[in-house]
């Protein structure tokens, strides 16, 4: 069996050697245009940074190494220039010597991955106008900056790779901005969550603009500015373009393979495309959200490397079960903050017309009194009826990656939330509490579904008392220093079951503490006397971040 593998970085590279690993026999050639296979994309920022001092260290595996251990034939700065389907061969270009020649296979695999996307904008071709793809890229952009001694950057796009970007000029001493056409950075994210980012990436001094599509790029020959669509203009001696990536289809379009809505190569459960002798994977093609059963792109490394163990399973004749989609699970760290999503998130699910219910907790990530730890914000989204988990955001400092783990599986294993509250977590107090902080965003959710609270949330709060709602702040007297919401009386808790004859039976009244545990307390007080009654979800840290520019 004859294998040709198209692109060699997660995906290809990941097929190639599952592959061998499958069958000593078969003849696997994979090509690559660049110089390097299976390198580390997700550290290429840090390489910029210098938070990752050697080259090197990106590359997972050499071209010569991963040949000599399995027995590949790899073909770096090698190109396929076409696919012929029907005489099953590929046409390939040695973009050293321009020789072009062509190879059977009796499987192609395409795995070409994502190129960035470059705006059509004026000056977008000036000399310091970058994208980052590549271990090539990354370097590009450090010799730049050195030989030009650069000291502002501008990174246009607030998705992951911008922000790490941005983190790690900053971290190099250049002074950054970053703008963002959207009304916040890291879409993923619902809104009010993001606002976290945008108040440690201001704290950190980090310029940021929302709202504000470039609209070009000013020099002579080499980049001076970013003109932005209200006219400011911001100086940059760089820039890093970071607003998205597309499928690179090029070649399965031309090979007349079907092509899905969303412009990724159209693939079934196991990977094969239109044609039955080529199959697709990874950041390419399209695949199936998890949770909603649409399609979508979602170009991750980790998705890829399981795309690609399918394909090779398949190939080779094993029983394999078919690809059941894509969650999207994701994290980054911004300074010392760091931001996750899995599922779907709020604004999907308006989009989508999913029916949900949302809540809003702030647990310590380990013991409360074992020093250095720090709360975390869990948003959660689930269904109304049986309380499925569709979709969880985290932002905190510490223990986020192992939450956000624990929800991704959730979701994957189809969990409720009653099921959050029975999980069994390991816990000491430099790890957790007795309750994790996943069996917390549990309670609250099954509190919610049970009826156990009425709760509101924060953007629901001015109309509320527009309508003659009363809003009663429960914190302690210390605590308003910190700020009250705008109409709000003041009773703290212990107080408020000698104080609620004050309080009228007639009108809704909001209860809020710091982070909503105190105002559960106080609801289930005044429900048990008649009073109308409901509970700011996520108590003020939530609506103080959410109103957060």
């Amino acid at each position: 069996m004859k294998i040709i593998i198209v692109g060699g970085v997660a995906g290809g590279a990941s097929a190639a050697t599952r592959l061998r690993r499958l069958d000593e026999t078969a003849e696997i050639i994979l090509v690559e245009r660049g110089e390097n296979i299976s390198y580390a994309t997700c550290g290429l920022p840090y390489y910029i940074g210098e938070v990752i001092e050697k080259r090197d260290s990106l590359l997972v595996q050499t071209p010569a190494a991963i040949s000599k251990r399995f027995g590949l034939d790899i073909r770096v700065l090698q190109e396929v220039r076409k696919i012929n389907p029907s005489a099953k061969e590929v046409e390939i270009e040695n973009l050293q010597t321009g020789e072009i020649y062509r190879e059977s296979y009796d499987y192609l695999i395409l795995s070409p991955g994502a190129s960035p996307l470059v705006p059509p904008l004026p000056g977008v071709e000036l000399r310091g106008v970058f994208t980052l793809r590549t271990v090539s890229d990354s370097v590009e952009i450090k010799d730049w900056i050195k030989a030009n001694k650069a000291q502002k950057a501008v990174v246009v796009g607030g998705g992951f790779i911008g922000l790490e970007v941005a983190e790690n000029f900053k971290h190099f001493g250049l002074d950054v901005t970053v703008v963002e056409a959207q009304d916040q950075v890291l879409a993923p994210l619902d809104k009010e969550m993001a606002a976290y980012i945008h108040k440690k990436m201001r704290a950190k001094g980090v310029d940021l603009f929302l709202n504000e599509p470039v609209v070009a790029f000013v020099g002579q020959e080499k980049l001076q500015a970013v003109v932005l669509k209200s006219g400011k203009k911001v100086d940059a001696d760089l820039v890093v373009l970071a607003i998205g990536v597309r499928p690179e289809n090029k070649l399965a379009v031309e090979a007349g393979l079907k092509i899905g809505k969303t412009g990724g190569i159209l693939v079934d459960e196991y990977f094969c495309t239109s044609d039955p002798s080529i199959y697709a994977l990874g950041d390419a093609v399209e695949v199936t959200n998890f949770v909603s059963g649409e399609k979508a792109l979602i170009p991750l490394a980790g998705p890829a490397q399981k795309q690609a163990r399918i394909v090779a399973d398949r190939l080779m004749g094993k029983k394999v079960k078919g690809y059941q989609g894509t969650l999207g699970t994701s994290i980054v760290k911004v300074f010392d903050l760091v931001a996750a999503t899995t599922g779907l998130n709020e604004k999907t699910l308006k989009k989508l017309d999913i029916p949900y219910l949302t809540s809003y907790t702030h647990p310590d990530a380990y013991a409360a009194y074992y020093p250095g730890g720090d709360h975390m914000c869990i948003k959660l989204l689930f269904t109304p009826d049986d309380g499925k988990v569709l979709g969880a955001q985290i932002i905190g400092s510490v223990g986020v990656d192992k939450r956000i783990d624990i929800l991704a599986t959730s979701i994957r294993k189809q969990f409720t939330v009653y099921d959050l509250v029975d999980l069994e977590l390991a816990y000491a107090p430099p790890f957790s509490s007795a309750k994790d902080p996943t069996n917390v965003a549990g309670q609250v959710a099954c509190n919610i579904l049970a009826g156990d609270v009425e709760i509101v949330h924060w953007h629901e709060l001015q109309k509320l008392q527009e309508d003659g709602a009363i809003i009663v702040d429960i914190r302690e007297p210390h605590e308003l220093a910190k700020g009250m919401i705008n109409g709000a009386i003041h009773i703290p808790l212990d107080e408020l079951r000698n104080s609620m004859t004050e309080l009228p039976k007639d009108k809704m009244l909001i209860l809020y503490c710091r982070a909503g545990l105190r105002s559960y307390i106080g609801y289930r007080l005044l429900k048990a006397y008649g009073y109308q009654v409901k509970s700011l979800s996520g108590g003020y840290l939530t609506y103080k971040i959410s109103h957060f520019n």
